[in-house]
């Protein structure tokens, strides 16, 4: 089985992917480190150098072309779902679990690290949560098509397991 997580930056996909690979005993795949490792760059500087329509091509590519093992959760970019055919893609070959959170947490979860974020250069209070507010809400259409929606705020490794479990009929 393919876990696909989904939502804005700062939502936690990493962090949550990793408990729930450890929970779950399958391989964690971070899709940004899967970039680093084929660009030999980090994201921000190659989304910096090369712009971000070529980050997304590339992207896109490194998702639909990495081998995953059987077993496995995969942690996307934010972006990800909203480009080309991904999130069309992605459900075909997983499960996908959107992690929806309101503009204001997320705004206070990555004000810390804005640097590592190229989309965020340069915003700050009111301004950060404007700006994640407005691509949240272009980004949704992509992100409400998961096949779970789970709630940011609350959501648990164990309450991802059980939802992914009962949509797969493994429960």
């Amino acid at each position: 089985m393919k876990i696909f997580l989904i939502g804005f930056m700062g939502c936690g996909k990493s962090t949550l992917g990793k408990k729930l690979a450890t929970k779950m005993g399958y391989h964690l795949i971070d899709l940004d480190q899967r970039i680093e490792e084929v660009t030999g760059d980090t994201v921000a500087a190659y989304f910096s150098a090369n712009g971000e329509d070529a980050f997304r091509k590339l992207e896109s590519e490194t998702l639909k072309s990495s081998a995953y093992p059987e077993n496995c959760i995969i942690a996307t970019g934010g972006g990800t779902p909203c480009y080309f055919d991904n999130m069309e893609w992605m459900n075909n070959n997983g499960t996908t679990v959107y992690i929806d959170m309101p503009a204001a947490a997320l705004a206070k979860r990555l004000e810390a690290g804005i640097a590592k974020r190229p989309l965020l250069q340069g915003l700050s209070g009111d301004e950060l949560t404007a700006f994640i507010s407005d691509k949240l809400q272009s980004r949704l259409s992509f992100y409400e098509q998961s096949k779970l929606i789970m709630n940011g705020i609350r959501i648990t490794p164990d309450a991802i397991r059980a939802a992914v479990l009962s949509e797969e009929g493994q429960v």
